[in-house]
């Protein structure tokens, strides 16, 4: 025999083994008096200090009764007890020290154990299932005559015991059993049709289905009795099946409904055979019939079901062919299995071709690796995915795309589908190239005016060397309005100042620089608790207070030498607020009519880019200007990443 078939053999052997103890329902179970007695027993009649009856399982040992062990189970491995059901009857060790596997058994090691000794509890097939046995933690010669013959004998104690129990959890089952046939037996009912006489007997749960009383029914009653019962649907077609099988004797199998004495519809399925005399008459006619009224119910509640889940699919690949954007879905791992008719229209592939991970090839190859990247990000932490990359059009061409895509969890939150759209955004961009390019070329053509007015002054300042010093100040303000300037115009992202080390206050004195008095000293004062800011909220606060700082200069605080302006800026719970207060120019007569360009710009900006609200107060002494922030509309990242 084969080392293989060996093996085979053994894992067939335990296994039959299992599964006869798994029959005593043992395993696990709480103490049993009449096992502990035993275990006792054995103690006295073999002088040992510990005793046990256990059942060796797959992976456990389970100590039915036990004294002087200290534990219910122990894993299975290298142990006393699984040496002990490769024996017939008997297996002594009387020092488990000279044992060349059982010396490292952890209670040998430890001292408790040395002399065990177990006689091999079987089932009635012959198959080991356990152990009675006594152990000391002293060494011994072995077993006397007399406590060999007590082992034995209690063996046979426990096998009864085990036989027993069989018997009444086999009791037990078969009574279950009984119990489920019992229930069941009320959606079942039997007929016999005496075909010649027109008289159907029937029991009780026929009866009850078909509203004949059971005595009724056991006496015997014309067939129309119990067709009566017939829904009107269903009578036609069932009279003729009962008149054609009594005819041609064929197999009788049918479904239909039957109306309750109460209105209720039930449904039925009835099977039967017609038996004929030796001249191939019907004569008997017998069957039985089952309520199947639940499996009805199931059924179209299944079918409804199924209808739904089709009209609404229908309903999404509808709204999802007609949306501009190319729509997709995947499973929770990625896959791809869903486009909408858009994505072909756009990419011109063949249906199917980009399912699975098909559609990283239609990315630029400077683009794929990345997208990659991000969508592998997303799907190992569920986040939502968001990138910008270059998708191959069906001209041939890439074209810039937004993808983004958000996953469907189901009631525990696990991932159930994605669902993603990708958007061409290809013209917008070129838009945002064009206005960069206009944008930098007005920046440009304007620093050269702030260039050649500067190198004016000073060629003048050197003809008059008298205007030197006051020329000196001015190219000062005029190079200040220059980098004020690159905070008011519009930006990409490619030409946005970094900002990422500003605070607000750094950033308005800088934008204030050029309205400073000679000397150098400011006339507008920054003052209150400053913000951290980023460059989503600095084109905004640069148009602002450019705005306010200059119509000031042209006819407000700054257009004297007295006049002062102060800024403060506060926290008030979730609010930003910024207060501008003018004092000492020339005094305020009323509010203006109208609005300009300058004042409309300056309301969009609060209130549109960073959702806030501005206020202006005309007062005598000079302007006052409040606007009223949400805490985070100066760094609106940062809030987004808390």
């Amino acid at each position: 025999m084969s080392a293989d078939s060996a093996n085979t053999t053994v894992d067939a052997l335990e296994e039959r083994r299992l599964a006869e103890l798994d029959s005593y329902g043992i395993l696990d179970t709480p103490r049993d008096p009449a096992f502990d007695n035993i275990a006792e027993l054995v103690a006295m009649a073999c002088n040992a200090p510990m005793a046990s009856i256990t059942f060796v399982g797959r992976e456990h040992l389970f100590f039915k009764s036990e004294k002087g062990v200290g534990v219910r189970e122990t894993p299975r491995g290298n142990t006393f007890c699984d040496f002990a059901i490769r024996e017939d009857e008997l297996f002594v060790v009387p020092d488990a020290l000279e044992h060349p596997v059982l010396k490292d058994h952890p209670m040998v090691t430890a001292g408790r154990l040395r002399f065990y000794a177990a006689s091999i509890l079987k089932s009635p097939s012959g198959a080991p299932i356990g152990t009675l046995c006594a152990m000391d933690s002293q060494a011994r010669a072995g077993l006397s005559e007399r406590e060999v013959f007590a082992l034995k004998a209690l063996r046979d104690q426990v096998q009864a015991q085990l036989e027993l129990r069989h018997t009444l959890l086999e009791r037990t089952r078969a009574e279950e059993r009984l119990q489920i046939a019992l229930r069941a037996s009320e959606y079942v009912g039997t007929w016999d049709y005496d075909v010649i006489n027109d008289r159907m007997v029937a029991d009780p749960q026929f009866a009850r289905l078909y509203g004949v009383s059971a005595e009724a029914a056991a006496e015997g009653r014309p067939a129309e009795a119990y067709m009566s019962r017939f829904h009107p649907e269903d009578l036609e077609r069932m009279t003729r099946a009962i008149r054609d099988v009594i005819r041609s004797g064929s197999t009788f199998e049918h479904e239909y409904r039957l109306v309750q004495p109460d209105g209720e519809v039930r449904w039925v399925i009835a099977r039967g055979q017609v038996q004929r005399d030796e001249t191939g008459r019907a004569v008997r006619f017998p069957g039985t019939v089952v309520d199947i009224t639940e499996r009805k119910r199931v059924e179209l509640e299944l079918t409804q079901t199924a209808a739904a889940l089709a009209e609404s699919e229908a309903k999404f690949r509808l709204i999802a062919d007609a949306m501009p954007q190319m729509v997709w879905s995947t499973l929770p791992d990625g896959f791809h299995d869903y486009y909408n008719r858009r994505w072909y229209e756009f990419t011109g592939v063949p249906e199917g071709s980009t399912d699975g991970e098909g559609w990283n090839d239609m990315f630029h190859p400077d683009d794929q690796e990345r997208a990659w990247a991000k969508w592998r990000h997303s799907l190992e932490t569920g986040e939502p995915y968001e990138i910008e990359y270059r998708l191959k059009h069906h001209s041939g061409t890439y074209r810039w795309t937004l993808g983004r895509a958000l996953p469907m969890r189901d009631d525990q939150g696990r991932i159930t589908r994605w669902f993603g759209t990708c958007t061409d955004i290809d013209d917008l961009k070129r838009m945002e190239e064009a206005r960069e390019l206009l944008s930098q070329e007005l920046s440009h053509r304007i620093k050269n005016i702030f260039a050649v007015v500067s190198a004016l002054i000073a060629l003048s300042a050197r003809q008059f060397p008298e205007a030197r010093e006051f020329a000196a100040t001015l190219r000062t303000r005029i190079a200040a309005l220059a980098r004020a300037h690159e905070f008011v115009r519009p930006h990409t992202e490619t030409s946005a100042p970094d900002y990422s080390r500003t605070t607000l206050h750094a950033f308005l004195n800088d934008l204030f620089e050029p309205y400073a008095a000679a000397g150098g000293r400011q006339r507008i004062v920054i003052e209150g608790e400053d913000a951290v800011f980023d460059d989503q909220a600095a084109t905004p606060v640069a148009l602002l207070f450019h705005e306010l700082a200059t119509n000031a200069a042209k006819y407000g605080a700054l257009s004297n030498d007295q006049g002062t302006v102060s800024l403060h800026t506060r926290i008030e719970g979730d609010r930003f607020i910024l207060e501008w207060t003018e004092r000492d120019g020339p005094p305020v007569m009323a509010e203006p009519h109208g609005s300009g360009f300058g004042t409309s710009l300056t309301q969009l900006s609060v209130e549109n880019q960073l959702g806030g609200r501005i206020r202006r107060q005309w007062d005598a002494q000079g302007l006052k200007v409040i606007a009223d922030l949400p805490r985070t509309a100066l760094s609106r990242r940062r809030a987004a990443l808390a």
